[in-house]
């Protein structure tokens, strides 16, 4: 029975490639683009469980900073001009986070000559409204960060977050420097 389930054909919709993505008007034209953030959280935190479970904790949390890595460069390359100068940039950065629905995005350092950088994310999708844990949860978003970072400077960004919803803030604060 368990041959009926296995095929002996390559697996190619595993590897990520933006146009993998499909057209979403058109496949989903009476329900829209849009679904609910629980929709969402429920995806995110039970493969979050099923990585944990399988890897333990610290593993599963850099797979998910992993995946969120290149889901930032796929989203800078395709979607942003990596040429802009930086205020141009942030500001598209900006835009393009909130009409996504993804966070409202805001600069509060930066250190041109070390690139060292704190931002935050308002409303973030991945944890406002979460539970206090007294924890910061968002690692798909430093590895979605830390790509876009990478992305538009060339450089290799190590982003941490300091401050969560979850951790009883009410923005997610992230720390950016050069590796």
């Amino acid at each position: 029975m368990d041959n009926v389930f296995k095929s002996n054909e390559p697996v190619t919709h595993n590897v990520f490639r933006w146009e993998n993505l499909g057209d979403i008007k058109e496949g989903r034209g009476d329900l829209g683009e849009e679904m609910p953030v629980l929709v969402y959280r429920l995806m995110q935190f039970t493969m979050l469980d099923v990585l944990t479970k399988n890897y333990g904790s610290d593993q599963a949390n850099q797979l998910f900073r992993d995946a969120g890595y290149l889901a930032g460069t796929e989203l800078a390359r395709q979607s942003l001009d990596l040429t802009a100068d930086l205020d141009s940039f942030i500001a598209q950065l900006q835009k393009t986070l909130e009409d996504l629905k993804i966070g409202i995005l805001r600069m509060e350092a930066f250190d041109p000559e070390s690139g060292e950088l704190v931002l935050t994310v308002g409303q973030d999708l991945d944890c406002s409204g979460l539970p206090i844990t007294n924890e910061t949860v968002c690692d798909y978003d430093e590895g979605f960060i830390a790509g876009i970072l990478e992305a538009y400077t060339g450089k290799h960004y190590k982003v941490r977050e300091i401050d969560c919803w979850a951790s009883g803030d009410r923005v997610c604060r992230f720390k950016g420097v050069v590796e």
